[in-house]
Order: C-alpha cells, then structure tokens, then sequence
C-alpha cells in the first residue's frame, strides 16, 4: 500500500488545498511573510507523512511527528 492510499495523507492535501484556497484572499504585502509560511507548513504535512510512510526504522520514522507538528504550526498561523 502506498502513502498516497492512506486517509491521513489525503486529509493533509486536503489541508493544503484548503490553505492556498485561504492565503489568495490574504493582503498582497502577506505574499512573502504570513501566505509564505502558512502554504509552506501546509505543504510540508503532506511530505512528511510520505517520508515517513517510506521509513523502515522507529527513528527513521519521526518524519511522522515533524508533520504533526507543521500541521500545527500552519493552524497557529490561521
């Protein structure tokens, strides 16, 4: 099964979508502060799940943690 079959993988697209969807409406002059660091955190949920789906070891498999904490981190700045 790959990452891309997993629930919690869909949803963090989703969450990325939804974060580009939002930051468009977001003052021009935000385009390289708040926007930026919103869509990156987003974007990074995402990646970090696919990393850590591709882990073998327990330590390896942290990338899983580090995309609760970007989802976390783009929520705080909405």
């Amino acid at each position: 099964m790959s990452y891309r079959e997993q629930f919690i993988w869909k949803k963090s697209v989703d969450l990325a979508v939804k974060c580009y969807e939002l930051t468009q409406h977001f003052p021009r002059s935000e385009l390289y502060g708040l926007t930026n660091q919103i869509r990156r955190s987003a974007v990074s949920v995402a990646s970090n799940i696919a990393e850590g789906y591709g882990r073998r070891t327990k330590n390896e498999y942290s990338a899983t943690r580090k995309a609760e904490g970007r989802r976390q981190k783009a929520e705080g700045r909405i």
